[in-house]
C-alpha cells in the first residue's frame, strides 16, 4: 500500500475497495486535521476536531465516485473546511470575521504565491465593499453561513440577503476580470 499513488487509491475506492480508503487516510488524515484546526483553532476540543476529521473520510467513503483523478486533496479539503465550519456552528462558538487569518492549502512555490496574489486580490476588492456587504459577503462564503442565519443577525430578510450577495459576487467577478486585462 506505501507504493500506490492517489488515482491507484481513488480506482480501489471507487470498487469499493476499503484498501483505497486506508491509502486516503495513511495520506491525509494529517492535512485535513491542519485545516480543521486552521478553521476551529481552540474552539472545538480535540476530541471533537479527531470526529469532524473521521467525518471527512466518512463523507469520502459514502461519495466515492465524486474524487476526480488527481484532485483527492482539494477534494478532502473542501469537505474538511464544510465540516469544521459546521463543527463551529452546531457547537454555538461565535466565529469572528478574520479573513487574513484564513490559509488555502497549495501546491509547490508556484501554487503558492498564485495563492498569496489571489487572496490579496480578494482581500482589496472586499475591503473595498460597504461594511455590511463585506459582514455579509464574509459570513456566507468564508464562514459558511446561511442567508437566513445572516439575515437574522443583521435585520434582513434571507432574500435581500441573497441579492446583495449576487450583487458581491457580480461586482467581486468584474473586478477581477478587469484585473486580468491589465
Amino acid at each position: 500500500m506505501e507504493n500506490m499513488t492517489e488515482n491507484a487509491a481513488l480506482s480501489l475506492l471507487r470498487r469499493g475497495d476499503e484498501n483505497g480508503l486506508r491509502w486516503m487516510i495513511q495520506q491525509y488524515a494529517s492535512y485535513v486535521g491542519a485545516i480543521v484546526r486552521g478553521i476551529a483553532g481552540s474552539r472545538l476540543s480535540r476530541q471533537d476536531v479527531e470526529e469532524i476529521v473521521a467525518d471527512v473520510f466518512m463523507v469520502l467513503w459514502r461519495n466515492r465516485t465524486k474524487p476526480l483523478d488527481g484532485k483527492a486533496k482539494s477534494y478532502l479539503a473542501s469537505i474538511a473546511r464544510s465540516r469544521a465550519r459546521n463543527g463551529l456552528r452546531k457547537s454555538g462558538v461565535e466565529q469572528p470575521l478574520d479573513y487574513d487569518s484564513l490559509e488555502l492549502p497549495a501546491e509547490g512555490p508556484e501554487g503558492e504565491l498564485l495563492i498569496r496574489e489571489g487572496r490579496r486580490q480578494v482581500r482589496e476588492l472586499l475591503n473595498a465593499m460597504g461594511p455590511s456587504d463585506r459582514e455579509i459577503f464574509l459570513r456566507h462564503y468564508y464562514l459558511g453561513e446561511t442567508a437566513g442565519d445572516i439575515g437574522r443577525r443583521m435585520g434582513m430578510t434571507p432574500e435581500a440577503v441573497r441579492q446583495r450577495l449576487k450583487r458581491g459576487r457580480d461586482q467581486l467577478r468584474r473586478q477581477l476580470e478587469k484585473g486580468d486585462k491589465r
